[in-house]
């Protein structure tokens, strides 16, 4: 016999009578009289109990149906009370996702397995509810065998005949880095930034350099080890506190601001400014995320010579850096991506020398006049990178303005005045992308004259044209009998003739260069993706290395560079990451002027495992 409550059973017979013309609603002012005899949750609890079977079934109840364990019994939590079953469903309140895993036996935390729950990688809270930790570990290890020009020691080559000034070019270069990044913050994290974020990381590095000529690693040639080099070095990369000030639409677009050694990158490929320094930055966005903002001040640290890692212990650079930039997103199509920005440089090191740890100088260049000097520049540009339809596009364009106190070649001031100009297209056939690269940054056409026309980037590391698989980009080749620097610094493609990228200033009294480029990425499998780059580089005018070299005409052709790549990732992932590429220069008429004939090339061997 199936029971029925008293409302429900006025409305039934209400029903059965509709057809008599006697009206439903005196048995509902029934069911309303005898209201204090109805209990809602009791009538729930008879219902589930008078269960409905099939004819022939057995009484036994489905596995839905029975008992269910306490998950918390174990564990000493209180258990969440069930939600009421008459309750509107959108104020029914559930467990938060990350006591909800834990309580019902979902995931297993195991520390070492970054992908399943762990606590380690904000997987659940630290402590306090919304307090996380992400710990990350990384091993980048590099194998350079490299054939570059390389000057003989003018003191003492210890190899008979060596009456010209080129030595022998072999080198080799062992380099690891461990790392250790650590980052506490506050928030969810699902719908809007943190609330605070705290990150240290540090990194520590082992290199060791082998070459053939004496006074190549070290000013010293008497050292009796000057042809191999070996070194350590223990950095702190980023170190900063970010506070979420406010949010300023319902959409959680916000302002927030970051105190401290932190990574910055003043457009899409590395072309003007892109590195890890001390400042303060002021962020957010607007409109739904269309519109970013940054506004920011880094004072530059030193670096450690033979790492390039950030020198903590070292004084501090009398070097400023000062950007404001806007994104715009979607303009002026529908998935490209627009930045406006404005960047001054201040540098005041003018008052000493500077020598690195291995004994060379490096405040003011060895070039020129080689004395001390200062500058002011502001650089003014547009960056841009999206697609078009099919077609993927990333453009930049620079204008430098300033003045500088002394010129490289001259005693007197100098007017600053350069571009900068690089677009790189590509498009997508089924698996394999195809690339077309241009660049042009302006040369000194006349280094005795007031006005400095070569341009020069703060620290550049450009994702340009086959990055650091390109020889011209990965290898400083120094500028042999025309002073200690080198037409390119490491990672770097602007021919600039600084005495480092670390340690030196700026330039802006150099050749220019002009870069044509092509290449082609093959996804071969998900796992394997190789990387073809053939560019054609020029100096843009040569009168500052004729200067220099106080050589007659030089040509501007440097040559073609050639390059190959492959990556394999054997799990789909980032965690381990093996490259190995192939670069080689044929030499133009100006690099064989400048160099020999003698072909130059370079082999990287880089094994990435990440936590």
């Amino acid at each position: 016999m199936i029971k029925r409550s008293a409302r429900e059973f006025c409305l039934l017979a209400g029903m059965g009578l509709a057809s008599t013309g006697i009206a439903a609603e005196g048995y509902l002012n029934l069911a309303d009289s005898v209201g204090e005899f109805w209990d809602p949750q009791a009538e729930f609890q008879l219902a589930q109990s008078d269960r409905r079977r099939r004819p022939g079934s057995s009484d036994e109840m489905s596995p839905m149906e029975q008992p269910q364990v306490d998950p918390n019994g174990n564990t000493g939590l209180t258990r969440v009370a069930p939600p009421d079953p008459l309750a509107p469903v959108e104020y029914v309140p559930i467990p938060d996702r990350w006591r909800l895993a834990k309580d019902l036996g979902l995931v297993k935390e195991r520390l070492i397995d970054p992908y399943n729950h762990n606590l380690y990688k904000s997987d659940r809270p630290l402590f306090g509810g919304d307090w996380f930790l992400n710990v990350g570990i990384i091993s980048d290890t590099v194998y350079e065998p490299r054939k570059i020009p390389t000057p003989v020691a003018p003191q003492s080559p210890d190899a008979a005949g060596r009456l010209d000034i080129f030595g022998g070019r072999d080198q080799y270069l062992f380099n690891q880095n461990t790392i250790l990044a650590l980052v506490l913050f506050q928030g969810d994290t699902v719908f809007r930034p943190p609330d605070y974020e705290f990150r240290l990381t540090l990194v520590h590095n082992y290199n060791f350099t082998r070459v053939e000529e004496n006074r190549a690693l070290r000013i010293d040639p008497t050292d009796g080890n000057s042809k191999r080099r070996h070194d350590s070095f223990l950095a702190v990369q980023e170190l900063f506190a970010d506070k979420h000030l406010r949010n300023v639409s319902d959409r959680y677009d916000f302002d927030s601001v970051r105190l401290g050694i932190q990574p910055f990158s003043s457009d899409f490929r590395g072309f003007l400014f892109q590195d890890n320094q001390f400042g303060l930055r002021l962020f957010g966005n607007r409109d739904n995320n269309f519109w970013q903002y940054n506004l920011a001040w880094f004072r530059r640290l030193e670096k450690d010579t033979n790492s390039g890692l950030n020198d903590v212990g070292a004084a501090i650079r009398d070097d400023d850096i000062f950007i404001a930039n806007v994104y715009r997103q979607d303009w002026p199509v529908l998935g490209f991506v627009s930045q406006g920005t404005v960047v001054y440089n201040r540098n005041r090191e003018d008052k000493e020398f500077f020598y690195d740890k291995n004994g060379f100088i490096q405040r003011p260049a060895s070039l020129g006049g080689e004395r001390p000097r200062e500058y002011d520049v502001t650089y003014i540009g547009y960056n841009g990178d999206g697609h078009f339809g099919r077609l993927n596009l990333t453009t930049s364009i620079y204008y430098a303005h300033g003045d500088e106190s002394r010129g490289t070649f001259v005693s007197f001031s100098d007017d600053i005045r350069a571009w900068f100009a690089a677009a790189e297209a590509s498009m997508d056939f089924d698996w394999v992308r195809v690339r077309v690269s241009g660049l042009y940054a302006s040369g000194d056409d006349d280094p005795f004259d007031d006005k400095a026309t070569g341009f020069d980037a703060i620290f550049e590391n450009p994702i340009f044209a086959g990055a650091d698989t390109s020889f011209w980009i990965r290898q400083a080749v120094p500028d042999i009998g025309g002073g200690g620097v080198a037409l390119s610094t490491r990672n770097g493609i602007l021919n600039n003739l600084r005495s480092s990228k670390e340690h030196g200033q700026s330039n802006f009294t150099n050749p220019g260069i002009r870069l044509l480029g092509v290449g082609a990425d093959f996804d071969v499998t998900p796992e394997l993706r190789l990387s073809t780059n053939l560019n054609h580089l020029w100096f843009d005018t040569t009168e500052v290395l004729e200067a220099a070299r106080n050589q007659g005409p030089i040509d501007k052709d440097i040559g073609w560079d050639l390059s190959v790549s492959a990556i394999y990732r054997p799990f789909f992932s980032q965690n381990i990451v093996f490259r190995l590429s192939y670069a080689a220069l044929l030499p133009g008429d100006g690099f064989k002027q400048l160099y020999g004939d003698e072909n130059a090339y370079s082999v990287l061997a880089n094994l990435v495992l990440t936590y």
